[in-house]
């Protein structure tokens, strides 16, 4: 038992990154992707609808530019200027005239109530 509290205290500690990124930016570099069918491993006939975005220019907490690789497990976490935050994938993540949709699960399609632009104060991803 001994051993294995470092280990939790290490895991606790490290934490992942967490970059932003601005509407405007994300809705520059989303005009260069295009919808895509993601792969349900559970349940193969049926997909889910997400981006081909593979890269993303986001800004760290220094404000410096930072190239993230975007797959399956990139969260994205939108906080709307109400004070509520929704997270779901990044990769189900699809922009509609002036609206983000996405999933909250690659198993099923938990579609997240359509978020205006305009509702919009932070948009924080973690890997």
């Amino acid at each position: 038992m001994r051993k294995i509290l470092p280990v939790i205290a290490l895991w606790l500690l490290s934490g992942c990154a967490t970059y932003h990124i601005s509407v405007e930016s994300l809705q520059e570099q989303m005009g260069r992707a295009h919808k895509q069918d993601k792969e349900n491993l559970l349940i193969p006939v049926y997909n889910i609808e997400g981006n081909s975005i593979r890269t993303l220019r986001v800004l760290d907490k220094n404000e410096h530019e930072y190239r993230l690789g975007v797959n399956k497990h990139t969260g994205i976490r939108i906080r709307k200027k109400d004070g509520k935050k929704v997270s779901f994938y990044f990769d189900t993540l699809l922009v509609t005239d002036s609206t983000i949709t996405g999933s909250k699960t690659h198993l099923f399609n938990a579609k997240i109530k359509p978020i205006p632009f305009s509702e919009v104060s932070k948009m924080e991803l973690q890997q």
